[in-house]
């Protein structure tokens, strides 16, 4: 048996499913007690039970008619086949012969009216009320009339002839929904003008606090609106989460009824109980012209969410460009400041250029850092926008907020960190081009070398980049230990408090490319001597041999002059070198761009 298309029904009970079933054979003129593999619509009498919403469903209800129909078999008194059939005259002799089976209740509670009134069979209802009037408000195990039964299945002439004849339009379920609830989620007009005419309470709410207008809102019902308010529906009633009807017909998107409420004289900032207001969840939902309608209202812009969020948070959350270029005007800097959180550290986390782009140019600040209690919630303690745009490798918004000004050096955590960490060059590149600090330390694990070589000095182009934008080399050569042995002990456990660069350089997973980034780093530094680690580890292999002579004095003339020339100018300035008029082949030997006369290792280790 396939039952993947049995998905659709799962919170269905047994008996709306077998009723479901028997409804189906009913229709392809089958008797109830004979077999059947398949099953065909519903009769328009009586449509199927309202299903459970369930949006990651991928089968439609209609690939029911899969299911086998064994599964679901069950024998129907003659009572209740004469009821579903709608014969009437066969129903008049159970009465004549006082038949006890038409007042006994069913498991559930349903007595044959109750059937008749569900199915739609205004003939049968007629009998049943005739012969036993009192039994029109008699109610099944879960508190349901025949009249909601007939109001939720919009059996219009049923309803009618069952408030006709006494029906009490206010008897309620156990979810405490009324027939007019009923008939307002099922959309029918002429029932609920019938309920109202027939003394249905407008303002009765279910168990979730909800009235009859919430419903009519939440379902886009213009008239069923206009109906209830004219029989004195209130427009201030709350749900349990604080929810007015103005409320939801703004979380919707129903601007007609948006603007009937507002007239009626609806709260239009009426918050949720969570701060939400209804500009809040038009905004959050995409509505773009409930926002205008909303806006045209002069409703609060900076109504916020208990936790802080402003509409424009959560427009530009959702990627609403239209709704946050409306919402821009209208929300104060000052609010957004208090939120502990800037658009723009949406707009980055959530990878929104467009609105990046937008929120740039309408002056937000490229530098706002987040709140203490924002920022607890990230581990890293990021604060800035940037942050977020390196973490994500966004490199069209990273180059967006730094050529607008924002600073590559205020977090904890320098974003540059994590470029190098990641090996992206293009990211790491843009960052040291805007001021980012090549010698920033990682707060969590001190070293006495920058922590940008920690990270990635197995890659021998990020290592020259680094270099060549101010990266001190030099540092890696102070060992405190110089040419005494060593401790061999494990770097947490060492009683210098930082790691060193030799010990990091001759763990396991560095030392067989250790002798290529020593050779790297001494091409940017003096006079410095080689601790007795760092030469136990090029003697480690023969042709490291050569690198190990880079470090003994005399150094090259021209070496020294580069490096001095280097540190004059600083690293901003020999950025800028290009634009003096200087011969090209001086600034490149500068940058490390031309090779010298002076002695060279490769990468392999050779002169």
């Amino acid at each position: 048996m396939d039952l993947d298309d049995y998905s659709v029904y799962s919170q269905l009970s047994d008996e709306e499913l077998l009723q479901i079933a028997v409804e189906r054979s009913l229709s392809e003129g089958l008797a109830p007690s004979e077999p059947s593999t398949t099953f065909s619509s519903p009769p328009a009498t009586f449509p199927p039970p309202r299903l459970p919403q369930a949006s990651s469903c991928v089968n439609s209800p209609t690939a029911m008619s899969n299911f086998p129909y064994r599964a679901l078999r069950r024998e129907f008194s003659p009572l209740q086949t004469l009821i579903m059939n709608g014969e009437a005259d066969a129903l008049m002799d159970f009465v004549r012969q006082g038949s006890s089976s038409l007042t006994e209740p069913s498991d559930e509670g349903r007595i044959a009216l109750h059937e008749a009134a569900c199915y739609g069979q205004l003939q049968c209802v007629s009998v049943l009320v005739t012969a036993f009037p009192d039994s029109v408000n008699r109610c099944t195990l879960k508190s349901e009339s025949a009249l909601l039964l007939a109001a939720g299945q919009g059996n219009l002439s049923c309803v009618d002839f069952l408030l006709k004849h006494g029906a009490d339009p206010n008897i309620a379920n156990k979810e405490r929904e009324t027939p007019l609830f009923i008939a307002c989620e099922q959309l029918n007009d002429a029932i609920v003008d019938l309920l109202l005419r027939g003394g249905a309470q407008v303002n009765r709410s279910n168990t979730q606090g909800a009235s009859a207008l919430h419903e009519a809102c939440r379902n886009g019902q213009l008239k069923i609106c206009r109906m209830l308010l004219e029989s004195g529906a209130l427009l201030q009633t709350k749900d349990i989460y604080g929810i007015q009807p103005f409320f939801s017909a703004a979380q919707h998107g129903y601007t007609d009824i948006i603007q009937l409420l507002a007239k009626k004289g609806a709260d239009v900032n009426g918050q949720a109980a969570d701060g939400a207001s209804p500009l809040f969840e038009a905004s959050k939902n995409g509505h773009v012209s409930a926002v205008e309608v909303l806006l045209s209202l002069k409703v609060d812009a900076n109504r916020s969410m208990k936790s802080g969020l402003l509409p424009l948070h959560v427009a530009v959350q959702n990627n609403h460009f239209r709704i946050v270029s409306l919402l821009i005007s209208v929300t104060s800097m000052v609010r957004v400041r208090h939120s502990g959180i800037s658009p723009l550290h949406i707009a980055a986390e959530k990878n929104r250029g467009e609105i990046m782009d937008l929120l740039i140019k309408s002056g937000f600040e490229v530098n706002s850092e987040l709140s203490e209690a924002c920022s607890i919630i990230y581990k890293d303690r990021r604060s800035t926008a940037l942050y977020f745009s390196v973490y994500n490798m966004n490199l069209e918004i990273a180059e967006m907020l730094l050529e607008a000004g924002a600073d590559p050096n205020l977090d904890v955590f320098n974003p540059l960190l994590i470029a190098v960490r990641l090996g992206r060059i293009d990211m790491a590149t843009l960052l040291l081009r805007y001021g980012a600090n090549a010698n920033a330390q990682i707060p969590t694990q001190s070293s006495s070398f920058p922590a940008a070589i920690l990270l990635r000095m197995e890659s021998l182009p990020m290592l020259k980049l680094l270099l060549d934008n101010g990266c001190d080399a030099r540092c890696c050569f102070d060992c405190p230990y110089g040419q005494k042995t060593h401790l061999d002990v494990q770097p947490s456990r060492c009683p210098i408090e930082e790691m060193q660069f030799c010990e990091a350089i001759s763990c396991l997973t560095l030392c067989h490319v250790a002798g290529p980034i020593i050779s790297l780093l001494l091409d940017y530094v003096g006079h410095v001597r080689l601790c007795s680690r760092l030469i136990e580890v090029l003697e480690s292999q023969s042709n490291w041999a050569p690198i190990k002579l880079k470090a003994v004095p005399p150094h090259p003339l021209m070496q020294l002059c580069r490096l001095e020339i280097r540190r004059l100018l600083g690293v901003q300035r020999l950025k800028l070198l290009h634009t003096l008029p200087l011969p090209v082949r001086l600034v490149r030997f500068l940058h490390y761009d031309v090779t010298t006369h002076l002695p060279e290792v490769t990468c392999d280790g050779y002169i």
